[in-house]
């Protein structure tokens, strides 16, 4: 039984830390750097590459 309660006890307290930590990090305002930079164009986008015509275009 000392097993379960203590395997209990530490589940108890990674939840916990979890959920605060989680809370500071919302109350910090650290997401927001995230979705600025989902916005940026990645370096690929920024070259205009010449595509060359499929076979199927060729064919019609």
């Amino acid at each position: 039984m000392d097993a379960l309660d203590l395997s209990l006890f530490v589940s108890l307290c990674l939840t916990t830390l979890g959920l605060l930590l989680f809370l500071r990090s919302s109350n910090d305002g650290n997401h927001q750097h995230s979705l600025r930079l989902a916005l940026l164009p990645l370096r690929e986008d920024l070259k205009p590459s010449a595509k060359p015509e499929s076979q199927t275009d060729q064919q019609l």
